[in-house]
């Protein structure tokens, strides 16, 4: 049986999708930003290229194929305007992990 190529950006064609597979990458990056990076160049292949999504998130190409190799920490402005431009936001949620930290009184 032949094995085909699989590309996670063949499969991100709706924000829905973006947000999952997003998702999905940072439940598994064990605290390492450069591996987000990656994934959100799999989501600009599926949106048209990194010249496409530097111009929609109107941050300049070259350092954002820098950022999206994987080398480098990325700045967390850089993630925002990139996931907006992926029709997609940053949120936070509550870890069901950890329980309810005390208020400190200041």
């Amino acid at each position: 049986m032949p094995v085909k190529e699989h590309r996670a950006s063949d499969y991100l064609k709706t924000p829905q999708d973006i947000a999952l597979y997003l998702n999905a990458v940072i439940e598994e990056f064990d605290g390492d930003p450069r591996l987000l990076m990656k994934a959100f160049r799999h989501v600009a292949t599926a949106q048209g290229g990194v010249s496409e999504l530097a111009r929609r998130a109107a941050v300049d190409r070259v350092g954002l194929s820098r950022g999206l190799s994987g080398n480098r920490n990325p700045r967390l402005g850089t993630v925002t305007k990139i996931a907006a431009a992926c029709g997609v936001k940053i949120q936070f949620v509550a870890r069901p992990d950890i329980g309810q930290a005390p208020m400190s009184k200041t």
